[in-house]
């Protein structure tokens, strides 16, 4: 992810248990009900309010656009776009509009190493250094105080390999250098991203820098998925777009979901961030030899429809099978809740209700909130530094997903939508 300002700004079971959940009454855990019942009706008149509130927030300057599609038993019943993709041109949205996913990128290359592993070409308790040699020498960074009262740092060995399922949980101990505590740790990263790299070279960079922690310690948020689709390049012998979009892309018809945008028609219709939020250091139109595997990617509505129709069948779309079940039921089982020895801190991004699959927030009770936050049991979801948020709820058949980009304005906006969206079930 190549976000560093917007982050620091923005701190913050299906399987089985769908199925489950789909045969059950209301959503229950740890005895209080949350979420529709499976299977309840949806009033499309009530998704109305969806468009007052956006066209308000276009209205009052907080966003510049949005597209927002609601999809239930594979049948669009939500479809709008509004405001502009292009503010200082005075360009209005259109449907076609191309937009930066960011971390939501991490779902696709978690998705693509999931491939592999039902290929049986990685395994998750490979350690990643089978594939990167360089990672068998790393050692975990550990700050404290000498005896002049100055803080330094120790590196310790690991206790175990990072293994590539600390990949996918986000618990390998690599961390993003630019939010959180600024410590000896991420002081180590600066000048991470500069000049020009590929996958190779950055793996290489973090192969240098001390881990955050011990892993599967801690759920920390950072280059893991970068690393990821390094080790999908070795293991594959492709670089990761080719492998994307040879086994995972194209079969879905992801046509614009890519890393780059080099076509003059493709970078004409990129949607543009307000004036205030264009502090990002790089973006789909400045074409570098990275393709972050955490956040480089860029999308369209379209495609997401078709993504995201593909996670709601359970990893299948119009007879093509992307993930097996067991795959598919794997990446969105919670694996660092109670009894895992993960911790939790502040910046647990997942949230209120939700534990943590490969590269999903997976919700597993109605959280802490006197009023849970609006979903379903066993809903899987991610959302990006810029705003495009993706929900699937298996229990009602449905996805809904948000293209924006509005990193100042995003978490209002999805919070809002995603409220509207399950206040339209019947009760």
């Amino acid at each position: 992810m190549f976000l560093r300002k917007l982050l620091r700004r923005s701190v913050l079971l299906v399987g089985a248990v769908a199925a489950a959940v789909m045969a059950a009454g209301p959503s229950f855990a740890a005895g209080v009900p949350f979420g529709p019942q499976p299977g309840a009706q949806l009033s499309i008149g009530k998704l109305a309010p969806i468009d007052d509130f956006i066209n308000g927030e276009v209205a009052a300057g907080r966003i510049p656009g949005a597209i927002v599609l609601v999809q239930r038993h594979g049948q669009p019943v939500y479809f709008k776009y509004f405001g502009r993709r292009d503010v200082d041109a005075g360009t209005p949205m259109t449907p076609d509009a191309i937009f930066p996913i960011h971390s939501v990128t991490k779902t696709i290359t978690s998705v693509a190493a999931m491939i592999l592993v039902d290929r049986g070409k990685i395994a998750l308790d490979d350690p990643v250094s089978k594939y990167i040699p360089s990672f068998a020498n790393m050692k975990v960074g550990v700050e404290r105080k000498d005896e002049s009262g100055r803080q330094v740092l120790d590196l310790v060995p690991l206790r175990r390999p990072v293994n590539i399922e600390d990949l996918l949980l986000q618990t390998s101990g690599i961390t993003y250098g630019f939010y959180g505590d600024y410590g000896l740790v991420k002081a180590a990263y600066d000048g991470i991203y500069l000049g020009d790299f590929d996958n190779a070279e950055f793996a290489e960079r973090i192969a240098k820098v001390p881990l955050a922690e011990q892993p599967r310690t801690l759920w920390d948020y950072g280059h893991s998925t970068d690393i990821l689709g390094r080790v999908i390049e070795v293991a594959s012998g492709q670089s990761l777009y080719q492998f994307e979009k040879q086994n995972l892309l194209d079969p879905l018809g992801m046509t614009t979901t890519k890393f780059f945008l080099t076509d003059p028609a493709e970078r004409a219709r990129y949607a543009q961030p307000l004036p205030k939020d264009r502090h990002v250091e790089r973006n789909s139109l400045d074409v570098t030899r990275w393709k972050s595997g955490g956040g480089g990617m860029v999308s369209t509505i379209s495609d997401f429809a078709r993504y995201g129709q593909m996670l709601l069948n359970g990893g299948t779309l119009d007879g093509k099978t992307i993930l097996s079940r067991k795959a598919f039921a794997a990446m969105t089982t919670d694996h660092v809740g109670p009894g895992t020895g993960v911790a939790r801190n502040y910046y647990y991004y997942p949230g209120d209700g939700f534990g943590f699959g490969y590269g999903f927030g997976v919700r597993t009770d109605p959280g802490l909130a006197v009023t849970p936050p609006p979903g379903s049991l066993g809903e899987i979801k991610w959302d990006g530094a810029t705003g495009v948020y993706l929900v699937v709820d298996r229990a009602e058949d449905m996805f809904f997903v948000v293209m924006q980009d509005s990193p100042s304005g995003r978490q209002r906006v999805n919070a809002t939508v995603k409220k509207i969206i399950y206040d339209a079930f019947e009760k």
